[in-house]
C-alpha cells in the first residue's frame, strides 16, 4: 500500500512539473511534504540518511558556486567572455554554439557538469543579449554537451562517482573505458546540433555588426577583483580535480572558495546572496524527499530485482537493460538518487558474472546509461535544472518540454550509440 501511494504522489506531481499546471517548487514541496506527513519517508531521513532524503552534498555545492559565480559576475568577466565569442565566431549562430558546447564538453569531464553550466550560462545570456538572438536553444545545447562530457571521467558526472566507489574503479579505468565512446558521441552529437536547432540558429546583422565594433577590455568593471577571484577560482577548481586524494567533498571546497570569495571582494553579502538561485535549491531539496519515498518504499529495488530477474544469466542483455533501463527511469528520477540506489542491485547482477571483465562490462553500461539518460529531461540532471533556473531569472524561461524534446532525442541518440559500443567491445 505504501508503495502504491508513493508512485501515486510521484507520479501525480511529475504530471504538474511536466505539464506546468503549477509552479513546480510548490508542486514538490506539496508532494515531499505528503511523502514525510504520510510515513512514506521518516522525518530523520529526510535531513540525515547518506542515501535516502536530501543530499546536502548537492545543495552546498550548488549554494557555494552560486555565491562564487554571484561575486565574478561583478568584475564584468562574463561580458568580457561574451564578446570575446561572439568576435572570435563572427557572429555565426552555428560556430558560436559549437565553440560555447566544446568548451562546456571540455571543462564537465575535470569539473562537475553543475558547476561548469554556472560558469558558461551567464556569458551564453551576455552574449545572445549582444546578437540579439535567443540564449534559449544554445542553453539546451550546452547542457546536453555538459551531460555527455561529464561522462568520460570519475569526477566529470556525480553518478560516476557513486559507480567508482561502488565498483572499485579508478580515474584511469574511467579515462580508458568511457572517455572513447564519449568523444565519439559528442563528436556525432556537434553534427547533429546542426540539424536539432537549425530553426534557432538566425542571427541580425546589425547586431552582429554592433558586436564586432565592441573592445572586449572594456568591458572588465574592476580588475583588481577580478584578479582576486580568478585566484580563488581557480584554486576551488584544482580542489575539485583533486577531492579523491586531499579526501575532502566538492560540496566542501564550493563552500570554503565562497567564504574566501566574500571576504577578498569587499561586496555587500546581501547584493552577493540576491545572485543566489533559491527556487532551485528548493526544487533540488523537495525533489530528492520525492524520490526518497520511492526508495524508502521499495520501490526503485523492485524495479531492480525485477529486472534482475528478468535478464538471468544472459549478460549482454543485462549491459542492454542497464543502458536502456537507466537512461529511461533516471529521465524521471534525477540520475544522483537513481544510481545511489540502483548501484547495489547492479552489485548484485555484477557479483554472479563469470569472469571480472563481463562484471566490469555491466558497471561501464549502467554508467553509460545513467550519465547520458540525465539529457531525458528537464529534471533528469542536476545541470539541466539549474540550467533551467537561471534562464527563468535572465527572462530566457525555458519550459520543460522545450528541454525534453531536445533532450530525449539525444537520449535515444548517444545510448544506441553506447549500446552498440557495450556490446562490441566487451560481448
Amino acid at each position: 500500500m505504501a508503495a502504491v501511494l508513493a508512485v501515486t504522489i510521484f507520479v501525480v506531481a511529475f504530471f504538474f512539473i511536466a505539464t506546468e499546471r503549477a509552479d513546480k517548487v510548490k508542486t514538490v514541496l506539496i508532494a515531499a511534504g505528503l511523502m514525510a506527513v504520510l510515513g512514506l519517508i521518516p522525518g530523520e531521513k529526510v535531513f540525515f540518511s547518506p542515501h535516502e532524503g536530501i543530499d546536502w552534498n548537492v545543495i552546498f555545492l550548488l549554494l557555494g558556486m552560486m555565491i562564487i559565480v554571484g561575486v565574478v559576475k561583478q568584475t564584468g568577466l562574463f561580458d568580457y567572455l561574451a564578446i570575446w565569442s561572439a568576435k572570435r565566431s563572427r557572429g555565426n549562430p552555428y560556430r558560436l554554439m559549437v565553440m560555447l558546447m566544446l568548451i562546456t564538453a571540455v571543462a564537465s569531464p575535470f569539473l562537475d557538469n553543475v558547476t561548469i553550466i554556472m560558469l558558461v550560462a551567464p556569458v551564453t545570456l551576455v552574449v545572445c543579449r549582444r546578437l540579439g538572438i535567443s540564449a534559449q536553444p544554445f542553453l539546451i545545447a550546452e547542457v546536453l554537451a555538459a551531460n555527455i562530457g561529464g561522462a568520460a571521467t570519475l569526477i566529470g558526472d556525480p553518478p560516476n562517482i557513486i559507480i567508482a566507489s561502488r565498483a572499485g574503479l579508478s580515474f584511469n579505468d574511467f579515462l580508458v573505458h568511457m572517455a572513447p565512446i564519449v568523444v565519439l558521441v559528442f563528436a556525432l552529437f556537434v553534427l547533429f546540433t546542426r540539424v536539432l536547432f537549425r530553426s534557432a540558429l538566425r542571427t541580425d546583422p546589425d547586431s552582429v555588426e554592433a558586436v564586432l565594433a565592441l573592445r572586449e577590455r572594456r568591458a572588465i568593471r574592476d580588475p583588481r577583483l577580478l584578479v582576486r577571484s580568478l585566484i580563488v577560482l581557480a584554486a576551488v577548481v584544482a580542489g575539485f580535480c583533486l577531492h579523491s586524494v586531499v579526501h575532502v567533498a566538492p560540496s566542501v571546497i564550493a563552500l570554503v572558495g565562497a567564504g574566501v570569495m566574500v571576504l577578498v571582494s569587499g561586496l555587500d553579502i546581501g547584493d552577493i546572496l540576491h545572485e543566489v538561485e533559491w527556487p532551485t535549491l528548493v526544487f533540488f531539496m523537495g525533489l530528492f524527499v520525492m524520490v526518497a519515498g520511492l526508495v524508502h518504499t521499495g520501490v526503485i529495488a523492485a524495479v531492480g530485482a525485477a529486472a534482475s530477474a528478468w535478464v538471468g544469466d544472459d549478460y549482454f542483455l543485462a549491459a542492454t537493460a542497464l543502458v536502456f533501463g537507466s537512461a529511461l527511469l533516471g529521465a524521471f528520477v534525477d540520475n544522483i538518487p537513481y544510481t545511489a540506489t540502483m548501484a547495489p542491485v547492479v552489485e548484485g547482477i555484477v557479483a554472479d558474472a563469470p569472469d571480472p571483465e563481463t562484471a566490469r562490462s555491466l558497471w561501464w553500461a549502467f554508467a553509460l546509461g545513467a550519465d547520458f539518460g540525465g539529457n531525458g529531461t528537464a529534471v533528469a540532471a542536476s545541470a539541466n535544472v539549474v540550467a533551467l533556473g537561471i534562464a527563468a531569472r535572465a527572462g530566457q524561461r525555458i519550459s520543460f518540454w522545450q528541454f525534453t524534446k531536445y533532450g530525449a532525442v539525444v537520449t535515444v541518440f548517444s545510448c544506441v550509440i553506447a549500446w552498440a559500443y557495450v556490446g562490441v567491445r566487451y560481448f
